[in-house]
């Protein structure tokens, strides 16, 4: 593309047509200074010719790139660290975790450490009855 005052830019559009409906609307600006006056230019597409060979990529190396800081790297260990640790000093109840919980406050079953699962609404109705309760923290990686 290039305006009215020289500037030239690249566009994309569907078709000739689709191009042509929009400039009319004066849809079509320069980016460079708003110019509504647009044409067309010829383009070259990149189409493979024979006996040309590609450029070759460049042999210098990626420097990596970390995705998380060096201080979230160091909460996850920990956290993950006090995960195992609860799971492996605690039995697994599963959902039946909010029943045994009860049944270890009413005196029904001895107490001991355990986990498993349990909806929001059940932990806030153990906090409520003065059972004492926590979320585990969560293993990020285990989600992905």
């Amino acid at each position: 593309m290039r305006c009215g005052k020289g500037h030239e830019f690249e566009s994309w559009f569907p078709s000739f047509e689709a191009f042509e409906a929009q400039q009319q609307r004066r849809l079509v600006t320069c980016p460079l200074c708003g110019a509504t006056e647009i044409t067309k230019q010829l383009m070259a597409p990149s189409v493979a010719r024979g006996g040309r060979e590609a450029e070759p990529m460049s042999a210098e190396p990626v420097a990596p790139t970390a995705l998380i800081s060096p201080d979230d790297v160091e909460l996850r260990t920990k956290l993950r660290a006090l995960r195992t640790q609860l799971v492996e000093n605690s039995d697994y109840v599963g959902p039946s975790f909010p029943d045994e919980a009860r049944r270890m406050h009413a005196g029904e079953i001895g107490h001991r450490s355990i986990w498993g699962e349990a909806t929001a609404a059940d932990a806030r109705a153990l906090i409520e009855e003065g059972i004492e309760v926590m979320a585990l923290p969560p293993i990020l990686e285990d989600r992905n």
